[in-house]
Parts: C-alpha cells; sequence; structure tokens
C-alpha cells in the first residue's frame, strides 16, 4: 500500500468510537417517535448493514423525515463531547500520515455532526475535504463520497485506498473502482481485516 497517496477513511467506527454516541442519539429518537428501545448491538450492526432500509429499521418510516434530523442533532450536540473519543493510536496514525500522504473522510453521518465531532476531538486540519451523506445523492455503499474526493484531488485512481470498518466502506469502495482495508475495531467483524492501529500502520508504508 505504500504507492497510495492518498488516504480516504471512514468517520465512526474507524477514527471515532461513537458507539455509545449513536445508540443513544437513535434510542433518543425512538423515544420522541414513542417507539421501544433498542439494544445498542442491535443498532450498531444494523447501521453498517447494506441490506437495512434505516428509516424503516430505526423509525418505522418510509424515508428519513426532517423531524427525524431535528430529534438526532438535538440529542447529538448535547453529547458528542463526552460520549465519543478517538481510537487509542489514531491521532499519532493521522499525524504521521498527514505528513506523507493526502487525508479525507467519507462519512454517512451528516455535515453538521461530522464538523461539531471532528473539531471537538481536534483532528480536522488534517483532513484536504470531508464528504458526508447530506452532500451526496447516495450514502454508501454507493461511489458517490468516493468519486468527489477522486474528483477533487484529480489523479489516478490507483492512488487511492479507502480505510474503514463495515460492508458498506468495503462496497462502495469496490463501486468507486478503488482499494480498501477493513480494520476490525469498529462496529463489525470481518475476516482478513486489519486488528490494529500499528498493523495499519505498517500496512500503509510497506
Amino acid at each position: 500500500m505504500k504507492n497510495k497517496k492518498y488516504i480516504i477513511f471512514d468517520m465512526d467506527g474507524t477514527l471515532i468510537d461513537s458507539s455509545k454516541l449513536l445508540a443513544n442519539t437513535i434510542n433518543y429518537v425512538r423515544q420522541n417517535l414513542a417507539l421501544p428501545k433498542m439494544e445498542d448491538k442491535v443498532i450498531l450492526e444494523a447501521i453498517n448493514d447494506p441490506s437495512v432500509n434505516a428509516p424503516i429499521f430505526f423509525y418505522e418510516s418510509e424515508y428519513f423525515e426532517e423531524f427525524h434530523q431535528e430529534f438526532f442533532q438535538e440529542y447529538y450536540q448535547e453529547n458528542y463531547k463526552k460520549d465519543a473519543q478517538l481510537y487509542d493510536g489514531i491521532k499519532e496514525l493521522i499525524e504521521k500520515l498527514s505528513r506523507t500522504h493526502k487525508l479525507s473522510i467519507a462519512t454517512n453521518a451528516y455535515k453538521k455532526s461530522t464538523s461539531s465531532i471532528l473539531f471537538s476531538l481536534g483532528i480536522e486540519h488534517y483532513f484536504d475535504i470531508v464528504v458526508c451523506a447530506d452532500e451526496v445523492k447516495e450514502a454508501k455503499p454507493a461511489p458517490d463520497m468516493i468519486n468527489l474526493i477522486t474528483n477533487f484531488y484529480e489523479d489516478s485512481l490507483d492512488n487511492f485506498v479507502l480505510v474503514g470498518d463495515s460492508e458498506k466502506d468495503l462496497e462502495s469502495a469496490q463501486n468507486a473502482n478503488i482499494d480498501s482495508i477493513l480494520v476490525e475495531w469498529g462496529f463489525s467483524s470481518h475476516n482478513n481485516s486489519v486488528n490494529s492501529v500499528s498493523e495499519l500502520t505498517n500496512l500503509l508504508y510497506s
């Protein structure tokens, strides 16, 4: 992977351990919809499952409605500082990579919540471009986010790699014709994945 000049990161489950935050936020929305609480494990598994229709699964709605997002942001903005943190070794990794690579983020989170959490954790300045779900027609596993980023840099697709924790990330990279690396410390479990930040560091430099 040492020939890769551009590293595209997923955010939740890859850079940031936001498992508690996301589960609590979705359950807050459900509470406001008079729906029963879901177990955290069920929520986190569904978030990264490409076969799950998210609005139906989480909110029993055919589409995400504006009031869903309003409830979501209400809880998220009040709690992201205490309920989310960088995975161990991630800040050191992106500091190192920023000296030798171009870094970006492709996340299925919305722009407002993404900006808030990146600034809170002090890592926003490492990334040239951050693309969120509400900035594209289709979120991951569609290739729209990746295409925006590769077009931004205007370089060969061979020079890009996506680092993520889910099947959605893998499929998005495949659909955009770039390579990918799956990590094991996020919300999903995989075969042939990277198990530690040190292993990921070695892979990106070898």
